[in-house]
């Protein structure tokens, strides 16, 4: 099953929503700071994404220097690819959206789509 790798948890949001693209991981402890240790988070951060596949989702919340560094770790482990599941407040869904920074182009996908 792919996995949803949360970038920072936060108690206060929901997100049992996104495990329906796969199970949910948390990279970072909801209170880790970036610039307070960035080595052992870029590591933490690092080990926990090294087993990501074309199939599991980047799911960006929290610090946005945290969210930085999983972005630029996913893309250098999967080859320049990664897959982001964006929330709408108005829709209250998440949209998928698949990058590719090599080949320079950005897929759209409904929210209803069958991933897996």
């Amino acid at each position: 099953m792919p996995t949803v790798f949360v970038t920072q948890e936060n108690p206060r949001v929901n997100i049992l929503p996104a495990a329906k693209w796969g199970d949910l991981e948390s990279l970072t402890d909801p209170y880790d700071q970036l610039h307070i240790n960035p080595t052992r988070l870029v590591t933490q951060i690092r080990r926990n994404l090294r087993g990501l596949t074309n199939d599991d989702w980047l799911l960006c919340m929290g610090d946005p220097a945290i969210i930085g560094v999983s972005f630029a770790l996913a893309a250098e482990i999967n080859h320049g690819r990664v897959n982001l599941l964006k929330w709408d407040r108005m829709e209250k869904t998440y949209y998928p959206v698949k990058v590719s920074l090599r080949a320079g182009g950005i897929e759209n996908l409904k929210p209803d789509e069958e991933i897996r």
